[in-house]
């Protein structure tokens, strides 16, 4: 499955420099290089941005049908 802008993605390595782990949830905010790499905004379910990120492809996965949310609380820096 393609991923496109304002999809919803999983992260499959956490970004510790970031605060983010596997598992995340994030949306595509810009393609880089034709799917090379993913600018990826994250955020609190709250609706306050964590961080926007450039994940290469290989980090990410589209959120599939059998996928549930889970919640962890973030940790202050």
């Amino acid at each position: 499955m393609k991923i496109k802008e304002h999809d919803c993605v999983v992260l499959t390595a956490g970004l510790p420099a970031e605060a983010l782990e596997a598992g995340d949830v994030g949306t595509v905010v810009h393609i880089h290089a034709d799917g090379a790499a993913y600018e990826v905004e994250f955020a609190t379910l709250a609706g306050h941005t964590i961080a926007v990120v450039t994940v290469p492809a290989g980090n990410l996965r589209p959120v599939g049908k059998r996928d549930v949310n889970h919640v962890r609380e973030l940790q202050p820096a």
